[in-house]
């Protein structure tokens, strides 16, 4: 049987002296404790040549990270939405042809605490239950994920069994197209792609043996350096079991093998989260529909996706 850490709290002052130590200690890429650091969000917006909006993430205080809103430089009008499934807050931009070659800039100041496995507090289990558009629960998945969990008892030790799948399996890959959309079908059949991919995959394999799963994204704060550019978006799952949401990050276990105990109940504490859940229901809502997931802004422009150019910086604090 798999037994998970118990959280302990400490002050988040030891908690953040500790963190560089264990850092430098050997295990490349986390920081255990506290991690606290200044992130921008920056976005440059294309020559806009007809009918536009963008909708771009607002990070929020929660639990494991207290978020302060340092600077935010929109040099036009804007309005904030709520996504109505996950409470997600949303900037929503109109945009006219003279805001082409424009920047918007977020400035944030984040205190991020280490999450291990938490009380889930009456959470609507059936809702994660159910599938989303690109990540389905049908046979495909369950016949895998009954051949995985055979032999196993319990929601931890069948999602163990199923992280462990997930990591044998697929091959972090993002050569090629169709990767990057969170596809589970895709995963499923390629046997590769990022960490959308990856973490799709584990949710629908979950769901469809009866284990509650989630999504997140944001990004992973480098531990290489204490300030400078972030290499993209990042994302991690969460499963229910016992009564306890329990974060896994597998794209990241895939890469460091040394660390797949740890990432399996763990999410550590330079990570800074932007929005949760998939397929974003939001009010004015994309002419495509509601939003697969939001790190990147999604920019529509004359009913087509536009990729704008967006930057991810950071600078530690205390470091």
């Amino acid at each position: 049987m798999i037994k998970l850490p118990i959280r302990v709290v400490v002050s988040s002052a030891i908690l953040l002296a500790s963190a560089f130590t264990v850092c430098a200690g050997g295990e490349a890429g986390i920081i255990r404790g506290a991690d606290q650091f200044e992130f921008v969000y920056h976005v440059k917006l294309p020559e806009i040549t007809g009918e536009a909006r963008v909708w771009i993430p607002l990070a929020k205080t929660d639990a494991f990270q207290t978020v302060t809103v340092e600077e935010l430089n929109i040099p036009m009008k804007w309005e904030k939405a709520r996504d109505r499934e996950y409470g997600n807050d949303i900037c929503v931009l109109q945009l006219r042809p003279e805001d082409s070659g424009k920047t918007i800039e977020v400035r944030y100041r984040v205190v991020r605490k280490e999450k291990a496995a938490y009380p889930a507090n009456n959470a609507d289990a059936a809702r994660y239950l159910r599938p989303e558009k690109l990540v389905p629960n049908d046979e495909t998945f369950r016949t895998l994920a009954q051949k995985a969990t055979a032999g196993k008892t319990g929601d931890l030790d069948r999602a163990k069994a199923l992280y462990d799948h997930v990591i044998g399996r697929m091959r972090y890959d993002k050569s090629g197209t169709g990767w990057g959309r969170g596809d589970a079908k895709y995963a499923c059949d390629m046997r590769t792609g990022n960490c959308t991919d990856f973490h799709s995959y584990f949710i629908a394999l979950a769901r469809s043996v009866g284990i509650p799963a989630r999504f997140a994204i944001g990004a992973t704060i480098p531990t290489d350096k204490n300030e400078g550019t972030i290499e993209g978006y990042h994302c991690w799952a969460e499963f229910l079991a016992d009564g306890r949401w329990v974060p896994v990050d597998i794209s990241e276990a895939w890469k460091s093998p040394k660390l797949a105990d740890y990432y399996f109940g763990h999410n550590p504490a330079n990570r800074f989260e932007l929005t949760k859940g998939r397929d974003l229901m939001v009010d004015p809502e994309p002419l495509n529909g509601p939003i697969n997931f939001l790190a990147y802004p999604l920019l529509e422009m004359n009913g087509e996706i536009v990729k704008p150019e967006t930057t991810f910086t950071f600078r530690r604090i205390g470091a």
